[in-house]
């Protein structure tokens, strides 16, 4: 067996605490209360472990990491470990003054979310009043402070209309890079894929205004694009495979692949407080049990492709056909294809407009 290469990055979900209420929330469906958190020092030690392991970038996340009051002491541990450190935020808790100090702890780059491109609508999708004012106010903020900035639009039925706008949007706010994602379903996205999920035409009109903007943008904005799996021919090569190049820890400290395998049954994932991190990269059994390609069933088994998507996302597998051994079901060659297809035509063409929004009231699901 070839020697396991370290990972890249690291998300570090330092809390689920979050204002917003999102019906497309990515954290799992039960969330770690703040006293579950880990404190200053045991995230301290993660980000040393981690970088000594051979980490470069650390992703600061949650639910919404400006509510730890000791952000700039968790930034300043990790940059002095020698990290690139990033933050993702809703921007909503964002001042000056924390923006400032973030930087001057050793803060690299920060990313924004954008729910739309206009108020109501955003702050309908976000669950939250004037969400979508807080973060234009922030990208003022981060652009007064000679910060980079990435926006990151997650696209739906319900905001697609606006994607062109939302392009010239993060343009005006000084943006250098703009992230195109559609809703992945699973988690919680996955109770309201009836009403976020677009239409094959919705789909294909936004696929077209990205490209004529990355030829009229080429130079000043890189725009990344991430198409809903459901109306995909292959899948996409999630965390770019299995225990390969990420790593996920939660805000108690649990290690995972990917930020969402917690929901596979039968896989036990230990915590960087109770085991040396890279120990965990290496040998643990549950990072073991879907990396490379030895797992893998037919037809992937024996695919051209399976060393360049990595048999697609095991999650998906498990929420859509039962199992997160089978083929990923966006594939072409799955048994379960046609049917995934069909469904998102269906549930499209219903055109539901309704939320669960996420919130600790419903934090178990």
């Amino acid at each position: 067996m070839s020697a396991i290469e370290p990972p890249l990055a690291m998300l570090a979900e330092i809390t689920h605490r979050c204002p917003l209420q999102c019906p497309y929330c990515s954290n799992p469906l039960a969330l770690e209360r703040a006293q579950g958190e880990l404190d200053t020092e045991a995230w301290a030690d993660i980000f040393r472990q981690a970088a000594a392991l051979g980490i470069l970038q650390v992703h600061l996340s949650g639910g919404e990491p400006m509510a730890r009051a000791d952000l700039p002491e968790l930034v300043a541990t990790a940059s002095a470990a020698g990290l690139y450190v990033n933050l993702i935020t809703s921007a909503v808790l964002c001042t000056e003054e924390k923006l400032a100090a973030l930087k001057d702890a050793g803060l690299r780059h920060v990313q924004i979310s954008l729910q739309g491109s206009e108020a109501a609508n955003a702050d309908t999708i976000a669950g939250y009043r004037d969400a979508h004012a807080k973060k234009l106010a922030a990208a003022g903020m981060l652009r007064r402070l000679d910060l980079p900035l990435t926006i990151n639009a997650v696209m739906h039925r319900q905001n697609l209309d606006q994607l062109e706008a939302l392009i010239e949007l993060s343009v005006e706010l000084g943006a250098r890079r703009l992230e195109v994602a559609h809703v992945q379903y699973y988690g919680w996205a996955l109770k309201n894929r009836a009403a976020l999920i677009p239409t094959r035409a919705q789909l294909d009109a936004a696929t077209a205004t990205v490209e004529a903007a990355r030829q009229r943008l080429k130079g000043s904005l890189v725009i990344d694009y991430v198409i809903p799996d459901y109306y995909g021919r292959r899948p996409k090569a999630c965390m770019n495979g299995w225990g390969r190049r990420f790593l996920n820890v939660t805000p108690s400290g649990t290690v995972l692949p990917c930020h969402a395998a917690e929901t596979i049954p039968g896989l036990v994932f230990e915590r960087a407080t109770e085991k040396p991190l890279k120990e965990i990269w290496t040998s643990s059994a549950a990072f073991e049990h879907f990396r490379g390609t030895a797992w893998m069933p037919e037809p992937c088994a024996s695919c051209d492709q399976r060393e360049i998507d990595w048999g697609g996302c095991r999650c998906q597998a498990l929420a859509l056909t039962g199992d997160a051994a089978n083929t990923d079901p966006v594939c072409e060659l799955s048994p379960h294809h046609a049917r995934i297809a069909a469904l998102a035509n269906e549930e499209a063409a219903a055109g539901g407009d309704d939320f669960v929004y996420r919130n600790y009231r419903h934090a178990d699901g």
